[in-house]
């Protein structure tokens, strides 16, 4: 890794890797803006959310990716996030234990119906259970689909299994 932190950092994991934990900080530490697929994928509104098109998403997403700085985190590496992650500085991996993401699902979970945590959406049951499932997919289908995909990326990607990783391969890699 360079001496600068990079700019342009795309975070990848499973639901409960800690995208969005890393993101925040690093956001903070290093004044650079974040922003979730989640929020690429879906209009929020107080109504509902509404999905946007493939096309809105696209043009949405590419409309983070010409600003300066961003940290991108989601659990997306399908088609429409390509560009993300080719014009990433930096991909972090978070490839943290599968039951570990357990235990924070079901944490989160709890947490936000005590109103403890904040979300994006309303933490009902059935996105509860999805969550088990997407964590299972993710596992499965999504993390052997990015190294696939995106494995190309080699020297701008940084797996690591916990966010204290991130500052011992950096420091190893100077």
């Amino acid at each position: 890794m360079n001496k600068e932190f990079p700019r342009k950092i795309h975070i990848i994991g499973s639901v409960g890797s800690g995208k969005t934990t890393l993101a925040k900080e690093l956001s903070e530490k290093f004044d650079i803006p974040y922003f979730e697929l989640d929020n690429v994928v879906w209009i929020r509104q107080n109504s509902g959310d509404s999905r946007r098109t493939d096309q809105q998403k696209v043009d949405y997403l590419q409309n983070i990716i010409l600003t300066k700085a961003w940290i991108i985190e989601g659990v997306h590496n399908e088609d429409w996030v390509a560009q993300s992650f080719s014009n990433a500085d930096l991909i972090i991996f978070l490839d943290t234990n599968y039951f570990i993401r357990i235990y924070r699902i079901i944490k989160r979970f709890t947490l936000q119906k005590l109103g403890l945590e904040k979300s994006n959406y309303k933490p009902t049951f059935s996105i509860f259970i999805k969550m088990f499932q997407w964590n299972r997919y993710f596992e499965e289908i999504s993390k052997p689909n990015f190294y696939n995909n995106y494995g190309k990326y080699k020297d701008k990607l940084l797996v690591v299994t916990s966010k204290r990783e991130i500052l011992k391969k950096s420091i190893s890699n100077k």
